[in-house]
């Protein structure tokens, strides 16, 4: 009876066991599956004397075969397949759970680690007084002392600057004021005497209606023109005028 007891509980003892395989995702493991799949559905079509419908039925009960037996021995976190959640919820949980330890991990060294950096931080300011301590000023600055007549000069500079400013804005508009008027004055003076001009002087200086008058010249040629001093003297006759050095001469003549 001891034997056969022994061989009842070994067996008992080897069911036991767990022999299904570890799995952390479900994603991965269906993703085997599939790429299965098309191996499966690869090599009934390279049998050619089976016809298509038979080949379309064994493709889906091996499929469905290769599916249920994976998903029979795998565990997924340590669950059956059927009570293991999906992957989004998985991912949804282990983000949730990240979050928590980030929100606890920065939290401790919010509290810490201040209290760490504090005692560091008085070494080195302390240590910098120390060096700060340790320079010498080896030039003494000087104070600079301000010349009163050189600040009486510059402020009478900065007071006529304006003033000298709007002058020689002033210089410069009469500068082009004038210069405008010479060159009128010039064009006055290189302009020719017209013919109307010509009978006015003729009347004005030649009207003692003597013949030996010569006339001004109209193309303001100089050889001909009379000179100013008979044309005086003539309009001095014309005005029964006649100079004293003339009349003396006339008084003369007859003795």
């Amino acid at each position: 009876m001891e034997p056969v007891e022994a061989r009842e509980a070994a067996p008992s003892g080897e069911t036991n066991e767990e022999y299904r395989v570890q799995v952390t995702s479900k994603k991965q493991v269906t993703e085997q599956i599939n790429k299965h799949k098309e191996t499966l559905r690869e090599l009934l079509d390279r049998q050619p004397d089976v016809d298509e419908e038979t080949k379309r039925l064994l493709v889906q009960e091996l499929q469905a075969n290769f599916e249920a037996a994976v998903q029979e021995n795998v565990l997924v976190n340590g669950k059956p397949w059927e009570e293991a959640p999906d992957d989004e919820e998985s991912e949804a949980v282990d983000l949730e759970r990240l979050l928590d330890d980030t929100i606890v991990e920065t939290t401790r060294r919010r509290r810490t680690y201040p209290r760490k950096i504090l005692p560091h931080v008085i070494h080195s300011l302390k240590a910098e007084r120390k060096i700060m301590g340790l320079y010498e000023q080896t030039v003494q600055p000087q104070e600079m002392v301000r010349d009163p007549e050189q600040e009486s000069i510059m402020n009478d500079l900065s007071a006529a600057a304006p003033v000298m400013v709007k002058q020689a804005i002033q210089v410069i508009k009469s500068i082009n004021t004038l210069q405008k008027q010479a060159e009128g004055l010039c064009e006055i003076l290189n302009m020719k005497p017209s013919h109307a001009s010509m009978e006015i002087h003729r009347e004005v200086f030649g009207s003692n209606g003597q013949s030996d008058a010569a006339p001004l010249p109209v193309n303001g040629g100089t050889g001909s023109r009379q000179p100013i001093k008979r044309a005086v003297e003539e309009a001095a006759e014309a005005n029964c005028y006649v100079p004293l050095s003339k009349k003396s001469a006339a008084e003369e003549k007859p003795e």
